[in-house]
Order: C-alpha cells, then structure tokens, then sequence
C-alpha cells in the first residue's frame, strides 16, 4: 500500500492546529501528568516512615506509566466525533485521502504530544528527586531497569490508547461521550501499570520485555482493526444527521 506522507503531514498538522485551540482538550491532557507526578512526590516527601528500603520494593517511576495509557485516549477519543460534530468531517473524507493515511494522522497527532508530555513529566520527577530527595531514597528510586522500561513502554502504551480511542471515536457521534468511553477503556491499562509499580506484579526484565512485545504487536494490529471500522460513507451520512 503507497501511502502519501505529505497527505499525513497534512492531517497531523491540522489536528496539533485544531487540539492547541481546544480549551477543553487542554485542560485534560494537563489533568493527567499533574495527578501522575504529584501522587508520587507525596510518598517519596510526605510518607512518614518511608525507608529506601520500602522504597527499593516498588517502581514508583512506572507508576507513571499511566500518563500515556491515559493522555492520548482523550485526544485519540476527540479525534473524530470532535469533527463530525463541528462539521469538518465531510470536507476532509471528501478529499483523495486515503482512510489508513487520515488515521495514521490522527493516531500520530495523538501520539506526539502525549509521549513528549510524558517524557517531560518522567524527567521532571527525576530532577525533583536529584535535587530535594535523600541519596540513598533517589538511588532506591531511579533504577536503570525502570528508566529504560519507562522510555521504551511510554510510546508504546500511548499507541494502544489512541487505537482504543480512535476505534471509539468512529462508533461516537458525542465527542464527551467518546471521551469518557475511551478513558474507561483505557483503565486497565492503567491497573496494569499501578500494579506493576506498586511490586503486585513484579517488574522483572523478562516481565518488561514481553509486555513491550505485546504492545508492540497491538499497536500494529490496532490500526489494522481499526481501519476497516472507518467506514467513509457512513461517517459523512452521519455527520449530515
């Protein structure tokens, strides 16, 4: 299949457009990454009694793996009611556009400013620590194993969010309530991480790379799901009712 990179740059660049004036996805995607990286500061500062040791048995950097399960699902739930709802769907599905090429932008919209979102928050929470936390607390916390599983899971987890969000997305012609389904959908991931994070399920290497395998290939077969539910003509019938 020859797609058309120009076509996709040209989707992506409207939605970031589209996104940086939309006071409401606004406010969510900061939601988010605050609650991430406060609720782990109040344990490592504010925990009475709370030992490197204690500290050395979780993965509070991983606990914010939940940022990208989350942040993304509400752009990627926006992406298409939003426009069916405003009335800009028919005029872009009315283009030679391809239906993988406008998802591919809508998916990768989603996908940038969540992970440099998540990436900026990851490193915040590092600097924090270095600078205000005890030695032997920030060498507890800030484990090799658990910064390269949060560099190479952040993306990863952020793509099968957008699927799950923009597979909703195409079923929904209320953008909040796409939102609200995608964010529910998106839980279990974010279950997944806490249990990680708080040692339920230990965070082995072995456990980090299968789990990296396993988004890896449901990213993939996300988009391969979710392009035959976009249906073209359905979608510009629906957005005329």
């Amino acid at each position: 299949m020859n797609m058309s990179v120009r076509r996709i740059g040209a989707v992506v660049r409207k939605e970031l457009r589209d996104d940086r004036r939309n006071r409401t996805i606004l406010v969510a995607v900061a939601i988010f990454p605050l609650i991430f990286l406060i609720q782990p500061l109040v344990v490592i500062f504010l925990e009475p009694g709370l030992s490197p040791e204690t500290l050395s048995q979780r993965h509070l950097l991983l606990y914010m793996l939940a940022i990208p399960a989350l942040t993304p699902s509400v752009l990627a739930a926006y992406s298409v009611a939003g426009e069916r709802q405003q009335g800009s769907l028919e005029p872009m599905l009315s283009t030679p556009i391809r239906r993988e090429e406008f998802l591919l932008g809508k998916a990768l919209a989603a996908l940038l400013p969540a992970v440099v979102i998540a990436y900026l928050v990851f490193a915040l929470f590092i600097v924090c620590v270095l600078l205000f936390a005890q030695p032997a607390v920030a060498h507890a916390l800030l484990r090799g194993q658990d910064i390269v599983a949060q560099l190479l899971l952040t993306p990863l987890l952020a793509g099968l969010s957008i699927w799950i969000g923009i597979a909703i997305s195409t079923r929904s012609s209320d953008a909040r309530v796409a939102q609200q389904l995608s964010l529910g959908a998106s839980l279990p991931l974010v279950l997944l991480t806490s249990l990680i994070a708080f040692d339920v399920i230990h965070a082995s290497t072995g456990l980090m790379v299968g789990l990296g395998a396993v988004l890896l290939v449901a990213d993939v077969q996300g988009w391969r799901i979710v392009s035959p539910m976009f249906n073209r003509e359905r979608l510009i019938t629906g957005s005329k009712g």
